[in-house]
């Protein structure tokens, strides 16, 4: 009686799937098929000896021409199949990654960027070697001389441009474009340069690589001091060219005011009045956020009123349009923001940042949630503030 179970339990069991491939496959089998695997089926559960029955079935299973291949191969693609449209479908409804490649958020992230050495050999031992595009950037003048403004050359390269100039004759080739490699290694043609001279020791990266968490503008509402990425889609500049042509398809900022919110630019300090209020307040007091933009630290400046379009230039007020927001970036001297395309759409808005995921720095992780090096931000340079290079 035991056994008579047993056997019959492995007999239903290869019912139970030669079943689930049948309905599987109904649209795939031709109608001779069709007829064979129905046969195979009705055999199977009628022979009065249920192991002969089974080890019959697979050999006349093994003889169909099926469409499909019932191998373990088969079931892997179809797991890894699943898991890619799994994948694929968070990143385009939730987390969708992005690189920032401007400095234009600094120092809150990162775009393409120098870091010194000094910086460099803070971090753990283990995530030296871990450092994703970054390219070593050094350079020791070998002669006396001055650099030759003439000889600075733009060459690309497979993931980094880089820039050769001579001094005294002889050539140098640091990463970055003119512009950035003139602003970290300080290249002075006024100044007489001599051997041992140190141009430039430490690293160009490609810039932070961060998730953006696309669902919960739908539900929670976007908040003043918030860093968002929106499109450019139907933005102008202030010279009236369209922003994605020149600057891309998608921006990061930091929202600095909401829909009929009144704002002013004044001795580099944003003021907002929101709609139904009569009195104007510092940025800092509607979002802590905003308080390390204005700490003077590690690289903040405040938000500059003598950039962009003549309306902020002269600390006039501007009232948000209803259904867009003002959008600032956090490195106030080298952002283009707001103050030149104006207010972004609400349809605009991709979603919030939400995680630096690359490099391990000290960025990494929830974005926005560093307090500023406690070095002052001091003066600018070509591109950026040197103490940025301390991150």
């Amino acid at each position: 009686m035991i056994f008579t179970y047993f056997k019959n339990r492995k007999r239903r069991k290869y019912l139970a799937e030669l079943r689930a491939m049948r309905r599987a496959g109904d649209d795939l089998l031709s109608p001779a098929l069709k007829e064979e695997f129905d046969g195979l089926l009705t055999d199977l559960e009628q022979d009065p000896d249920p192991v002969k029955a089974v080890k019959t079935a697979e050999k006349r299973l093994s003889k169909l021409s099926l469409p499909w291949s019932t191998s373990a191969l088969r079931n892997l693609l179809d797991l890894l199949l699943v898991v890619g449209a799994v994948a694929f479908g968070i990143r385009g409804l939730y987390f969708q990654p992005f690189r920032i490649p401007t400095s234009s958020m600094q120092p809150t992230l990162y775009g393409i960027h120098y870091q010194d050495i000094e910086s460099y050999k803070k971090l753990p031992a283990l995530l030296r070697g871990a450092l994703f595009a970054n390219t070593r950037a050094r350079a020791v003048v070998t002669a006396p001389g001055r650099i030759d403004p003439e000889s600075l050359r733009q060459e690309g390269g497979l993931v980094f441009d880089h820039t050769s100039f001579t001094i005294g004759g002889k050539r140098y080739v640091l990463p970055g474009d003119p512009v950035k490699v003139a602003d970290y290694a300080r290249l002075d043609p006024e100044k007489e340069y001599q051997p041992g001279d140190v141009l430039a020791d430490g690293f160009v990266s490609l810039g932070d690589h961060l998730f953006v968490e696309r669902f919960s503008i739908y539900l929670v509402p976007p908040k003043r001091g918030e860093v968002m990425v929106f499109t450019t889609e139907n933005l102008f500049d202030s010279d009236g060219s369209p922003l994605e042509a020149s600057s891309g398809h998608y921006y990061i900022k930091r929202l600095a005011a909401l829909p009929g919110d009144t704002i002013r630019l004044r001795d580099n300090q944003l003021y907002i009045r929101p709609a139904g209020e009569k009195v104007f307040k510092k940025a800092q007091m509607f979002s802590p956020r905003f308080a390390k933009v204005y700490s003077g630290k590690g690289g903040y400046q405040g938000h500059l009123s003598d950039m962009g379009m003549t309306l902020f230039s002269a600390g006039e007020e501007y009232t948000v349009p209803a259904g867009h927001y003002f959008m600032l970036g956090d490195n106030s001297r080298f952002s283009k923001d707001s103050r030149f395309f104006g207010a972004v759409p609400r349809k605009n808005l991709v979603g919030r940042a939400f995680i630096t995921f690359w490099p391990f720095s000290r960025r990494w992780g929830l974005i926005d949630c560093r307090e500023p090096l406690d070095f002052p931000t001091g003066e600018h340079r070509l591109g950026t503030f040197p103490v940025m290079y301390k991150q």
